[in-house]
């Protein structure tokens, strides 16, 4: 069963009036995820979209050589899935848990339908992957321009953009993805992760605690790093 509630609080959904939530609710699968379960893999035929009720999910690409790139790691009222979907190409990346996911499966045909009968979800869509092309082009000039400070701080940005939650000016990462991660989606060295955050810490940029990580003046890092 899907809580209205849920739907109502996921971006996409957010603007749809209670019946037609109603209706949604009725044609959506309601699933779990393990930690690391791989939900999408890159080239393969698409048929379904995701919405991520809570969890976390990594989405990367193999490189010529081998090497994992991190493109983006989603979270709660996220959606992947999706382009596949409307091009009819076969999927571009693949999407991996990093923490048990409750998400909502949405079939092609549903989805769709949906925005035929639903204009508001179409701008809404339209609305996420604009953001998502202006990250993109963000996320290309750090790794193309920035020395590697830049790299692991615009990285580090993103992070808290996505996920990070603000208070009186600083921002909260409660769990930092491992360094490997952010060495991959940096276009870094494990090692130069550990070099840069200890680096920041120390100019009075970060506090790092465990896997959690604040940002002490979120304005200023932005001004700084972006």
């Amino acid at each position: 069963m899907i809580d209205l509630n849920d739907l109502s609080l996921i971006p996409l959904f957010s603007e749809l009036k209670d019946e037609d939530l109603q209706k949604l609710s009725e044609t959506m699968i309601r699933q779990v995820y393990k930690k690391d379960n791989m939900v999408l893999i890159e080239e393969e035929i698409g048929t379904t979209m995701f919405v991520i009720l809570s969890g976390r999910v990594k989405i990367s690409r193999i490189s010529d050589e081998g090497r994992e790139v991190i493109l983006s790691v989603l979270c709660d009222g996220d959606f992947f899935g999706e382009m596949s979907i409307l091009d009819g190409q076969t999927r571009s990346a693949n999407a991996v848990t990093l923490e048990d996911t409750e998400m909502l499966i949405i079939r092609k045909e549903l989805f769709l339908q949906m925005l035929y009968d639903y204009p508001q979800i179409a701008i809404n869509l339209l609305k996420e992957l604009a953001h998502r092309l202006r990250r993109s082009d963000s996320q290309i000039k750090s790794l193309s321009l920035q020395n590697a400070l830049g790299k692991v701080a615009s990285t580090i940005l993103r992070i808290a953009d996505d996920s990070g939650i603000i208070r009186q000016g600083q921002v909260e990462i409660a769990q930092l993805p491992p360094q490997q991660d952010l060495a991959n989606m940096a276009g870094t060295s494990r090692e130069t992760i550990s070099r840069v955050i200890k680096s920041l810490n120390q100019l009075g940029y970060v506090k790092k605690h465990g896997g959690k990580l604040i940002i002490l003046d979120y304005n200023k890092f932005r001004h700084d790093f972006s």
